[in-house]
C-alpha cells in the first residue's frame, strides 16, 4: 500500500518549524473551540509556532488524522513529535507540563508575568 501523498507537506511543515499546531482556522481567527483552547495555550507562553489550517484541504484534514494515527484536530506537534489534542495540552498546559516538555526541547518562550 502506498503512503499518503499528504504526508510528506505534514513531514515538510514538522522539519520547518519547531512547533506546528494543526487547527481549524488560523491563530488569528480559529474555527473551532478545541483550536481556540490550543492557540490561547501557545499564546500565554509565548511560543512562535505555525498554525496549519487544515479546513482549506481536505485532503490535509483527513492526512493529519492518518499521520498521528488521531482521530481529532487540533493537533500540536512540537520538534517533529506529537503532543495530543486539545484535552492533552490543556490540561499539560495548567499542570506546567507543557512548559517543561517545550523547553527540554529547546523552544524559546517569552514568559509572561503573572496576573
Amino acid at each position: 500500500m502506498s503512503e499518503n501523498p499528504v504526508f510528506e507537506r505534514i513531514r515538510q511543515d514538522l522539519a520547518d518549524n519547531s512547533v506546528v499546531l494543526f487547527m481549524k482556522g488560523t491563530p488569528a481567527f480559529p474555527q473551532c473551540g478545541f483550536s481556540a483552547a490550543v492557540v490561547q495555550a501557545l499564546n500565554n507562553l509565548g511560543v512562535e509556532y505555525k498554525g496549519v489550517d487544515v479546513l482549506i484541504d481536505p485532503s490535509l484534514r483527513q492526512g493529519i488524522k492518518e499521520f498521528a494515527d488521531w482521530p481529532t484536530i487540533p493537533q500540536l506537534y512540537v520538534k517533529g513529535e506529537f503532543v495530543g489534542g486539545c484535552d492533552i495540552v490543556r490540561e499539560m498546559f495548567e499542570a506546567g507540563e507543557l512548559q517543561q516538555l517545550l523547553q527540554e526541547k529547546g523552544v524559546g518562550m517569552k514568559q509572561q508575568a503573572s496576573a
